[in-house]
């Protein structure tokens, strides 16, 4: 009894690391319709006298009932990159992309183009 309990033992404790370790975390990105009335954590960016909001490489407006999505300002630059961005190389140029926008560095900080 005891040497089978010695071996059911760490088998249900794998099983139970493994179960456990396959969650994830599901992220939404709202569509350019709706309006938000909280985002996480926003970074404001001024473009052409334009408040622009960014969180989680996502760009909004604010407006007097909340956030709007919009596209992201293109010429607008930034000091940091949105989490999750990936290097990129489109015709022999370095990028970076983040939910399809795309940054090219400037100096010391990071430009919005379109490709």
């Amino acid at each position: 009894m005891k040497r089978l309990f010695n071996i059911v033992l760490p088998v249900f404790m794998l099983l139970g690391v493994v179960t456990t370790s396959c969650a994830t975390t599901v992220h939404t990105r709202p569509s350019n319709d709706i309006v938000i009335t909280k985002i996480r954590h926003p970074k404001m960016i001024v473009h052409n006298n334009i408040k622009y909001y960014r969180s989680r490489g996502v760009w909004y407006l604010k407006n007097n009932r909340g956030y709007r999505k919009v596209a992201a300002p293109v010429g607008a630059r930034v000091k940091t990159l949105p989490r999750g961005s990936k290097n990129v190389k489109i015709r022999g140029v370095k990028y970076y992309r983040c939910n399809g926008v795309h940054y090219k560095k400037s100096g010391e900080r990071y430009i919005i183009v379109t490709i």
